[in-house]
């Protein structure tokens, strides 16, 4: 009767704990996976889906105005913009701030942000595993992540340009 009971104890244990975990659990997108589906609307009002973007290569930008990193590295995005868009590049900025879309626009507009920015919804920072800002995906014409850069240095900008010219190609 014991050896049974302590089993049975064990699975009660196990069933509690799963009841207090977090309803939707998220993994932590990898290098090689298809990007997660999203739907945001832009600061400008516009409906932004994964579909917009099919056959182009996305890079989508997971930023905040007041992160110093994600400041340094909207410059090289606009350039990147600039550079790459007529071939195929799309930029969306997923901006995580709480203040609102006016916050947004107005720092787009001093920044002279050249692509579509819209407020990360929750869905999609849960379904992109996002952890810290930033964080840029790269995800090639066929819709499969091909790399994640965390934070922004001049060495990431390097082979970020490196890989969208890569992935361009293809």
């Amino acid at each position: 009767m014991i050896q049974r009971l302590i089993p049975l104890q064990l699975a009660a244990v196990l069933v509690m704990a799963m009841l207090m975990l977090p309803g939707k659990a998220s993994a932590i997108l990898q290098k090689g996976q298809p990007a997660p589906p999203f739907k945001v609307v832009s600061t400008s009002g516009q409906q932004i889906t994964e579909a917009n973007y099919k056959g182009h290569v996305l890079l989508i930008d997971f930023f905040a105005t007041w992160c110093n990193p994600c400041r340094d590295s909207i410059p090289h995005l606009i350039r990147l913009n600039q550079k790459y868009g007529k071939q195929g590049l799309q930029i969306l900025g997923a901006s995580l701030d709480e203040d609102g879309d006016k916050t947004v626009r107005d720092f787009c507009a001093v920044q002279k942000v050249n692509y579509p920015v819209a407020i990360a919804n929750e869905d999609m920072q849960t379904e992109y595993g996002l952890r810290s800002i930033p964080t840029l995906y790269v995800i090639n014409k066929k819709g499969i992540v091909a790399e994640k850069f965390m934070g922004f240095n001049s060495d990431m900008a390097a082979k970020l340009d490196l890989l969208i010219k890569q992935l361009l190609a293809e």
